[in-house]
């Protein structure tokens, strides 16, 4: 830790600390009983506090501040510094997280992957997702199940694509499974029926045209060949085609 408590060294170690970066107690003094000169709120990043031992300082949550009773005239051995900054490391990840949630849920692996890339340690983020997961702020089966709903009936993707999405975002497979065995095939056809149906009266031309056009557009959104099959022939029934013109083969 540099020494020093001029307000560039103030402005310097928000930053470092909004970046996750911890520089440690090196420069503090092994055998000496450190008493706090000085607890200053810092402007950036937010609650954040500098903590004077005279000429060394050390930056600290608010939360951790609180926790370890970091007032002014209590005295700290190096040793409880080193547990000290471990845990305001493991706090930092954990506000980390809460911030990457603040827009929208995210997966444990979409957290895991927003803290890596602001440099924070292993350990510190395992403590952070676990506390996560613990509060329920982060719950892979709730995210998988709310998805595959909001997926099949706002946008009429197929269950295909939507396990593509998820294994992306990290979700275990059985998670992904169960959250899919709860769309029914009656919810994946209507929702196959709605985009082919818009897909197929856009497509001019012969039945056979339609038809290849048509189901070459729903597989690439993740239907399976049978469900593909049943909306080209709910289309023609609509559109009065012949029945000999059904299709009874599969896309797949």
């Amino acid at each position: 830790m540099r020494k020093g408590n001029s307000h560039e060294h103030q402005e310097g170690q928000g930053i470092h600390e909004e970046q996750g970066i911890h520089e440690g107690l090196a420069g503090f003094p092994d055998d000496e009983t450190l008493w706090i000169t000085e607890v200053e709120r810092l402007a950036k990043p937010r609650g954040r506090y500098l903590i004077s031992f005279g000429p060394y300082t050390l930056s600290v949550h608010e939360d951790v501040l609180v926790k370890y009773r970091m007032v002014k005239g209590n005295a700290f051995t190096k040793q409880e510094l080193e547990e000290i900054v471990v845990a305001d490391e493991r706090q930092q990840a954990y506000v980390e997280g809460l911030k990457a949630l603040e827009r929208k849920p995210r997966t444990r692996k979409e957290i895991e992957m927003k803290l890596r890339q602001k440099g924070i340690e292993t350990g510190s983020i395992e403590y952070a997702l676990n506390r996560l997961v613990e509060e329920r702020l982060v719950d892979d089966e709730s995210y998988a199940r709310q998805w595959a709903q909001q997926r099949i009936r706002n946008h009429r993707k197929g269950k295909a694509w939507i396990r593509q999405e998820l294994q992306q975002k990290g979700v275990d497979k059985s998670i992904i499974s169960e959250a899919l065995a709860e769309v029914s095939s009656d919810q994946e056809f209507e929702a196959a029926l709605a985009a082919g149906r818009k897909k197929w009266n856009q497509t001019k031309g012969e039945a056979a045209d339609r038809k290849r056009k048509t189901g070459a557009y729903l597989m690439r959104r993740g239907y399976s060949g049978e469900q593909v099959r049943k909306v080209i022939n709910q289309l023609l029934k609509e559109d009065a085609y012949p029945d000999d013109e059904e299709e009874y083969f599969s896309f797949d």
